[in-house]
């Protein structure tokens, strides 16, 4: 949880003494990491959508009990935020409001996203397939990302999405 408050003072400049302990994004997380995750690998399953369903209530933030956070998130704002079953989100991300990290469908198996570490998603993206998005990655608002596999030290915009910046280097196109 620490990791989470630090971030919070990291990325939001509106952060002041004790109001980080009132953001969603935070009660989000650490329901997440401390009860329904823990929950979930424990096969309580139904225990952990329970608390899952309650925590999406309260905050407006849909965790999914089996996805896999890093530590150190931040979720600004974060209502309208879905998180899928097989999400594995890397180290210190940043997700904004109305951020979708989906699935394809009925199939069985790994069919969300994984994200690297030092990953900033914008706010109303949307991020489909099981694809793979690097470190330090840096995703536009309101992106549309859908079977494209994103290389670390990029910066990808649009719907579709295109990168346009790659290792500090803006690309033509």
């Amino acid at each position: 949880m620490l990791s989470e408050i630090k971030a919070i003072y990291k990325n939001d400049p509106a952060a002041r003494g004790f109001e980080p302990i009132l953001y969603p994004g935070l009660h989000a997380l650490v329901a997440h990491r401390y009860v329904a995750y823990p929950l979930y690998r424990a096969r309580f399953r139904f225990m952990a959508r329970v608390v899952s369903q309650v925590t999406r209530f309260l905050t407006g933030i849909e965790i999914h009990p089996g996805a896999k956070l890093g530590d150190g998130g931040f979720i600004d704002h974060g209502m309208g935020i879905v998180i899928g079953e097989t999400v594995e989100l890397g180290n210190n991300f940043v997700l904004y409001h109305g951020v979708t990290l989906g699935g394809t469908g009925n199939h069985t198996g790994k069919r969300h996203p994984t994200i690297g570490d030092n990953v900033i998603i914008g706010t109303g993206s949307t991020i489909l397939w099981p694809i793979q998005i690097g470190d330090r990655v840096k995703i536009g608002a309101n992106t549309v990302l859908i079977m494209q596999d994103i290389p670390s030290d990029s910066t990808v915009v649009g719907n579709p999405a295109r990168i346009v910046k790659r290792d500090g280097v803006r690309v033509e196109g």
